[in-house]
């Protein structure tokens, strides 16, 4: 069974928010039971810095050696950085899931979306029902 940080929020479809200190930014990118679905991953598609994205709503796509698959925001807010190194060597979202292979940093623009997000108990609980 994967491990999941506990410093982390998840959603249902398998992606992770790691907060700033001051919950006004949050690092998003998908989750060790993603991956181990997905298989090699081989190609992301991210957006661009200072695009919008809602919550729920697809931001990108990680193609693998098994599917391409959709990526949805966690939360609302406004694209600030992404992880350029995924371009060029998409295996790091393989390899460290929460480290190297984090996808977009964002500017979170409505924090009482966090409220609906599962903390590692509740994730791995709900990895557990679909195992």
């Amino acid at each position: 069974m994967a491990d999941y940080p506990d410093n982390l929020l998840y959603t249902k479809e398998h992606e992770w928010l790691r907060l700033s200190d001051d919950k006004k930014t949050g690092t998003v990118g998908i989750t060790a039971f993603a991956v181990e679905q997905l298989g090699d991953v081989t190609m992301l598609e991210l957006p661009d810095e200072g695009d919008s994205i809602e919550k729920d709503q697809v931001f990108g796509t990680v193609e693998s050696v098994k599917a391409v698959s959709d990526v949805f925001a966690p939360v609302d807010g406004k694209v600030v950085r992404i992880n350029s190194p995924l371009n060029d060597s998409p295996e790091y979202v393989n390899e460290a899931p929460y480290d190297e292979g984090w996808m977009v940093e964002i500017e979170i623009t409505n924090a009482s979306q966090l409220d609906g997000l599962m903390k590692v108990e509740a994730y791995r609980a709900f990895v557990a029902e679909q195992e």
